[in-house]
C-alpha cells in the first residue's frame, strides 16, 4: 500500500500539489500529510489509547517507587522505617494510589484490546462502550483495593 501517485497521474502529482495534501519534509521528500489532522473527532476511544499509554508511563516511574521500597528494606530498619514515613504521608500514599489506578487501567485496557484481538466489539458502538467499561472498571477496582486496605488496617492516615 503505496500513497504514491500511479506514474503519470498528473492529478495526484505531489510536487505540485495545491490542496494541502502533502508536505515536504526538511530532507526534501515530499508526503502525504496524515489524514487526521482534518477528519478525525475526539471520540472516546481515543481518550482510552490515550490513558493506556500515559498509564504505561506512570507504571514505568512507579517501578522507581518499588525500587526504592525494595532497596530500604535491603538497607536496614532505619531506612526502611525513613521511607516507610515518607510514603505512608498522605502525598505517598496519593503517589500509591495512583500507581494503583494506573495498574488498573492498564489491566482492564489490556483485556478490552484481548476482546478485540478476537474479533469482539469492534463496531463504534461497542468500542466505546468496552472503553467506557475498561476505564470504570479500572476505577472501582483501585478504589476498592484502598477500601479494603484501609479497612483491614493495613495502611492508616
Amino acid at each position: 500500500m503505496s500513497s504514491s501517485p500511479l506514474p503519470g497521474d498528473a492529478s495526484n502529482d505531489p510536487t505540485t500539489d495545491q490542496s494541502g495534501r502533502f508536505v515536504r519534509q526538511p530532507n526534501g521528500r515530499v508526503r502525504p500529510l496524515s489524514p487526521h489532522l482534518q477528519i478525525w473527532r475526539f471520540h472516546i476511544t481515543m481518550w482510552g489509547s490515550i490513558l493506556n499509554r500515559f498509564a504505561a508511563g506512570a507504571l514505568s516511574v512507579g517501578t522507581v517507587f518499588i525500587g526504592a521500597w525494595l532497596a530500604a528494606a535491603a538497607f536496614g530498619p532505619d531506612a526502611y522505617a525513613w521511607f516507610a514515613s515518607i510514603m505512608g504521608s498522605p502525598l505517598g500514599l496519593l503517589i500509591w494510589f495512583g500507581i494503583t489506578l494506573a495498574a488498573a487501567y492498564h489491566l482492564t485496557a489490556g483485556i478490552r484490546h484481548l476482546v478485540w484481538d478476537a474479533g469482539s466489539g469492534l463496531t463504534p458502538k461497542a468500542a466505546n462502550s468496552l472503553t467506557v467499561v475498561s476505564l470504570v472498571a479500572a476505577g472501582v477496582i483501585a478504589v476498592g483495593f484502598w477500601i479494603v486496605l484501609f479497612a483491614t488496617g493495613k495502611v492508616v492516615l
